[in-house]
């Protein structure tokens, strides 16, 4: 059966989104869920149950909050070391000064890719760990319906006031009192984006009718975005986001009661890397400063010591216990214990009871073989040591022992929440394999088919036969379709975990195997087709007779390698250094192919002169040619053909020589103007060099010239009108870049700042 190129293309790209479907399907984890939120205000557990008869705790309800009012400060894409390395004690002193010598107490949260805004906040309010399907979400942010610290707060009557990015309004709606949000992605606003979140600071800091101040600042984001870590617009943003922490830090405590003490949080969504960039896993992306300062804590004293690293989900375990709330349903936080340290025993051994109880629960209703998981066993075992420290405590017992036991029974809690914890995020990490197995190999399925049609795609009749009835079709079918089909039910019959496309009905399941077996015998024999169309090689042992040349199978090749190198992150992020490589070979192996074809060939196979012209532009057009001497060639004139019947003419054979290594010079110049690659854009170069505000005049000059360039080399073919708006275009170009600042006009001073 033959198809036309498109009908076949569009054939293959069905089955290739039917693949890719299936993959993403089982990439994305399902995610750790709990009761819907409806039901999640429950009574919270008692105590442990002391042993012996008639002894009962008398504790059963959430214990109080903890703190007053509470701000957050979240300042976007702020990475650890703008607080705790250099910068932070260049340009933040305040907060250096709190951090060392204040009543703070300071970590790096750790966060979990998709390192990007709206998946952080999810994190940060749930404790759940967001997957990367929020990555699409983030665009356009639904409302959280996930049992979350912002609903528990409103539930329980906290006044909540937010203002910053509008990420928050959309997925908390009608749960802030009062709330002004900006958008996020005007990335070139530096100041206005912050402007507008502190311009209420003044007015709600004296006000008294709110319990949870919220605020989001956009411009350290955006200012990564544009110019990266480095750049010289970062330490005056540290320094303004300083001066505010000052003054809602000096403000909290003028209005501190001695009931209780109020609590500032200052953290980051998620870092940026070395490019200003976010999203990924790297150090600098996932590493983000979280502090907590309040009157409530010890004054911070001895040597200086580097902070401790936490998970960005503890973070909303931690803030439900200082607010008097229950603790999210689906949390996989823990509580982070230094901010309750100043409680007595007692509190703290509720407090992670409480944290244990949830992320057990959770446990249970996500995992069948529960109580064998180690953070379980640990958990009753703590919980049966808890019952008997209260045991102790209810018969009034206030010696050492009791304290010793106490630090005991904590310690035993802080061990079975960290497994607790590990396990649960295990789960979300937890990929359908089986589902991804299938749309891998549907995928590569569909590739190396469109590959093995190339050739007869691209050809003059643009049609490609499919091999429906030859008897090594229908058998190596049907052999194929009743081995997938016992390899699905094997597989589907002793899996442990959930698996999607074990789910589908076995009609659906037979109707995938079926497909995969299709493309497989299609595969197979257009490859038996392509050997047996192969010619017998020719006496010439230069001119190779195979329908594939060299460039061909070394483009195919390069493709291949190339795509497989993607399924590494590291490949991934210096993707470039794969691209220099290929392009360098090939740059060499078309050299290689004209030197030999002009120089070395005596007698010219037409197929073989109509690949060269195809993989190389510059070429000659191919015919038939016999006996062509070569040196004689060479003594005539380059611009005169000397018969119809020449292989290549004189002046296109040496420029088909020079442009290969012309390209690679080309090459070798582009990659020493710009620095690419995540571990290298950060680097000095020429590219830097020429955007810096010193070089302005240089800059102004090559942009000139290039957009005259322009002009000129489309002018020609274009009528008066189309010339004149040209014009006017390129004009509106050149004084869009000097409006903001890239280039100046002749009559401009190069230091000039020129603003918006």
């Amino acid at each position: 059966m033959r198809l036309r190129s498109g009908v076949f293309a569009s054939s293959c790209l069905l089955v290739e989104a039917l693949g890719v479907a299936l993959f993403l399907r089982g990439f994305f984890p399902v995610p750790v869920r709990s009761l819907p939120r409806r039901e999640a205000r429950g009574d919270p557990p008692a105590e442990p149950a002391p042993p012996g008869p008639g002894m009962v705790s008398n504790w059963t309800k959430i214990p109080p909050p903890l703190f007053k009012k509470v701000v957050i400060v979240l300042i976007d894409a702020l990475r650890d070391d703008f607080v705790f390395g250099s910068k932070g004690k260049q340009f933040m002193p305040y907060t250096t000064q709190v951090v060392e010598k204040g009543t703070s107490y300071s970590f790096i949260a750790e966060a979990k890719p998709p390192t990007v805004t709206m998946p952080r906040i999810k994190a940060l309010m749930t404790g759940g760990i967001p997957g990367f399907i929020d990555v699409i979400v983030n665009l356009n942010s639904p409302a959280l319906l996930d049992d979350n610290l912002i609903w528990q707060a409103k539930t329980a009557g906290k006044r909540i006031i937010f203002y910053g990015d509008d990420t928050w309004v959309k997925l908390f709606p009608k749960h802030f009192v009062e709330y002004d949000g900006t958008t996020s992605f005007f990335v070139s606003d530096f100041t206005e984006v912050d402007d507008n979140v502190t311009r209420h600071l003044d007015r709600v800091l004296k006000r008294e009718d709110w319990d949870l101040l919220i605020l989001h600042y956009l411009g350290l984001d955006h200012i990564g975005h544009m110019t990266g870590p480095n750049s010289p617009l970062v330490g005056p943003k540290l320094r303004e986001m300083d001066n505010i922490l000052k003054k809602i830090h000096i403000s909290l405590l003028s209005k501190e009661e001695t009931s209780l003490p109020n609590l500032l949080v200052v953290c980051g969504d998620h870092g940026m890397s070395e490019t200003g960039s976010h999203g990924g896993s790297s150090d600098g992306e996932v590493h983000t400063p979280l502090l907590f300062i309040s009157s409530a804590f010890e004054k911070r004293s001895g040597p200086l010591t580097q902070p401790g690293f936490v998970q960005q989900t503890d973070l909303a375990s931690t803030l439900a216990v200082g607010l008097g709330l229950p603790i999210s349903k689906n949390s996989v936080g823990n509580l982070i214990l230094p901010v309750v340290g100043g409680k007595t025993m007692r509190e703290q051994l509720r407090f992670v009871h409480l944290n244990g109880f949830q992320l057990s629960r959770l446990l249970q209703e996500n995992t069948p073989a529960y109580e064998k998981d180690p953070g379980y066993e640990h958990f009753k075992i703590a919980e049966k040591s808890h019952g008997n420290w209260i045991k102790l405590y209810l018969e009034g017992n206030n010696s050492e022992i009791l304290l010793n036991l106490g630090k005991k029974v904590l310690k035993q809690y802080l061990e079975a929440l960290k497994t607790l914890s590990s396990s649960l995020s295990k789960q979300v990490a937890q990929y359908d394999v089986y589902s991804m197995m299938v749309g891998t190999v549907i995928i590569m399925e569909v590739l190396l088919l469109l590959l093995l049609s190339l050739p007869k795609a691209l050809s003059s009749q643009a049609e490609f036969e499919v091999s429906l009835s030859p008897p090594l079709f229908s058998l190596l079918f049907y052999l194929m379709c009743l081995m997938l089909c016992a390899v699905h039910v094997i597989v589907c019959t002793s899996a442990e975990s959930s698996c999607y496309f074990c789910s589908m009905s076995w009609l659906t399941a037979v109707g995938v195997m079926m497909l995969i077996s299709a493309l497989m015998c299609s595969i197979l024999s257009t490859i038996a087709k392509i050997f047996e169309n192969s010619r017998p090689p020719l006496k010439n042992p230069v001119v190779s007779s195979s329908s594939w040349s060299e460039i061909d199978v070394l483009i195919l090749a390069g493709t291949i390698g190339h795509v497989l190198s993607l399924g590494a992150s590291s490949f991934i992020e210096e993707e470039h250094q794969t691209w220099y490589f290929l392009i360098n070979t090939l740059c060499l192996v078309l050299c290689q192919e004209l030197c030999r074809n002009n120089f070395l060939l005596k007698e010219c196979d037409p197929q073989h002169s109509t690949t060269v012209k195809q993989n190389f532009d510059s070429i000659g057009e191919a015919s038939e040619c016999k006996n062509i001497d070569i040196p004689a060639a060479r003594n005539s004139k380059l611009g005169k053909a000397t018969s119809s019947t020449e292989f290549i003419k004189g002046s296109d054979k040496w420029m088909s020589l020079a442009s290969p290594w012309i390209i690679l010079i080309c090459c070798r110049l582009l990659r020493s103007l710009n620095q690419t690659g995540v571990q290298w854009a950060h680097q000095p170069d020429f590219g830097h060099w020429l955007t810096s505000s010193e070089q302005k005049s240089e800059l102004s000059f090559l942009a000139a010239v290039s957009l005259l360039m322009i002009f000129f080399l489309v002018q020609r073919r274009c009528s008066l009108v189309s010339k004149i708006a040209m014009v006017l275009g390129l004009l509106g170009v050149y004084s869009y870049r000097a409006a903001i600042g890239n280039v100046i006009f002749p009559w401009q001073h190069a230091s000039k700042d020129i603003s918006k």
